[in-house]
């Protein structure tokens, strides 16, 4: 089983870290998040990887050359202003008949061995993890009159269930691939063929997408706190 990690965008929203690194080089505890990654799937048995880079491949490829994960690591170029879709594209002739594939800055105890096997079970053409919307903003609960009840910070909003980047594909996918972002054109022109599935995942995520989630992810780390890793204990 490989996994394909997108490691090629540049990163706007972690801005002023990404005027000098690629987002997916921004630490975690002394290293990159994207090895943070890359270790959710390892630790549970996944350690064929293909790392699609782009913006600043350079930082990526530098740190990989000499170093020992006892992975292995394909790295492959995929272009600096490559879409999501596209670099997944870029990939297909590296993997197998069925294959995972994750960004690069999102942590997740999604357990890997019940996401596949949930993947198996369906059919489809590929499954995505999903994991309800956790709001950014505290909410308040006030009754009929306006009177306030209660405060809730950053409430788990679970009627809302949110894309958590922790794919399984099978190849057969890239003969219905349309389009060149994942998100807005791929899997929307999947839906008139009922070719997704969704594994609810109703645990631990939280992505990298600014300074500010890279400050907060960083500070969890130093306290001990790194949920994305019970999952791989576990296994």
């Amino acid at each position: 089983m490989k996994v394909v990690i997108l490691a090629g965008g540049s990163g706007t929203r972690a801005y002023p870290y990404t005027e000098y690194l690629p987002k997916p080089m921004m630490p975690v505890g002394g290293k990159p998040i994207l090895v943070r990654v890359m270790e959710i799937y390892a630790r549970q048995g996944v350690t064929e990887f293909v790392v699609s880079v782009g913006y600043r491949k350079e930082i990526i490829l530098d740190y990989f050359e000499g170093r020992s994960f006892g992975w292995k690591v394909d790295l492959v170029d995929t272009g600096a202003q490559t879409d999501t879709g596209g670099r997944i594209w870029g990939c297909r002739d590296l993997v197998g008949d069925t294959f995972m594939a994750t960004y690069a800055d999102g942590l997740c105890d999604v357990d890997l061995t019940k996401l596949l096997d949930f993947h198996h079970k369906h059919g489809k053409l590929a499954t995505i993890t999903s994991v309800p919307l956790r709001s950014q903003y505290g909410t308040i609960e006030a009754d009929a009159s306006g009177v306030i009840q209660d405060f809730k910070e950053k409430p788990v909003m679970r009627d809302h269930w949110i894309n958590a980047g922790y794919f399984v594909m099978d190849k057969r996918i890239f003969d219905h691939w349309q389009g060149e972002n994942l998100e807005r054109d791929v899997f929307p022109n999947l839906l008139p063929g009922r070719h997704l599935a969704t594994y609810r995942h109703d645990g631990f995520f939280k992505s990298m997408d600014t300074y500010k989630d890279q400050q907060e992810i960083e500070a969890m780390y130093s306290a001990g706190q790194t949920p994305w890793m019970r999952a791989a204990q576990a296994a």
